[in-house]
């Protein structure tokens, strides 16, 4: 019997990708389902009333803004030197800019204090400044930004590779100077690939704990807090603390993931 188009069987490497895919969704979402199921809607509401950890939420919500900002404006250019730019030592430079994700983060944190911190290779140049790092929302900023810069760097290099540069030449040749080329062209066909890096640049920074722990015990993070109370109640006091964030961090991916489909489609319709 020959089977109709409509009526055809699966392909068999597909049916094996898909059972690979949902065990590795389920792995992934269990855990997270898992602690927030568990927990009673009246302690996550306790930790969300709870002035220190509304403290520690604001601390690494702020504290990731400003590290994503400072890696959007020192990253996206050295983005567009390393997409448009040959000159020796390239590969050199990627490998720096790689390493924040591959080294532990508490050895960046301890790398960090050996630069910034109050016996440290600037601290004459600091105290001059009255700039003090450790213990201090500079000092979690630095740190958080250090473990998530790479991933602006690397996500809008990406975007700018996938941009031809005959159309920045096309811009030029019309009169635009090279930097209204880059803003007019570059950077709006780039725009969807920034704002990707951006966003896991923040939500890396709001995860980060090693490297701040290490330069900044206070004021506290939420990963902080959190495991502080493991320390001294178990799960009783910090698994509500981890289901809160847990909301709230996939209440702000979700409103991200409907703004970007949404601006996606009026580009389209644009176009």
């Amino acid at each position: 019997m020959i089977l109709s188009k409509k009526h055809k069987l699966p392909d068999p490497i597909i049916i094996l990708f898909s059972i690979a895919a949902a065990l590795l969704i389920t792995f992934i979402s269990l855990p997270i389902i898992a602690t927030v199921v568990t927990e009673q809607a009246g302690d996550i509401a306790f930790a969300m009333g709870d002035p220190e950890v509304q403290s520690a939420i604001a601390v690494s919500f702020g504290g990731a803004l400003l590290a994503t900002a400072l890696s959007c404006f020192f990253g996206i250019p050295l983005a567009y030197i390393m997409a448009r730019i040959k000159f020796p030592g390239k590969g050199v430079v990627q490998g720096i800019i790689d390493v924040p994700i591959v080294i532990p983060h508490t050895i960046a944190g301890i790398a960090l204090l050996v630069v910034f911190g109050r016996m440290g290779v600037f601290s004459d140049q600091m105290d001059a400044l009255n700039l003090r790092f450790e213990d201090n929302m500079l000092g979690i900023v630095i740190a958080m930004m250090f473990v998530s810069v790479s991933f602006v760097v690397n996500s809008s290099r990406d975007g700018f590779e996938a941009v031809d540069e005959r159309l920045e030449n096309v811009a030029r040749s019309l009169g635009a100077s090279r930097i209204e080329s880059i803003m007019t062209v570059t950077f709006p066909l780039s725009l969807p690939s920034m704002v990707t890096g951006a966003v896991m640049a923040w939500a890396r920074a709001v995860s980060e704990f090693g490297a701040v722990v290490i330069i900044a015990f206070f004021p506290k993070i939420i990963p902080t807090l959190i495991y502080e109370k493991n320390l001294h109640t178990g799960l009783v006091e910090s698994m509500p603390i981890a289901a809160l964030l847990i909301i709230i961090c996939v209440g702000i991916f979700i409103a991200l993931r409907t703004l970007t489909t949404v601006w996606k489609r009026r580009m389209e319709e644009k176009e």
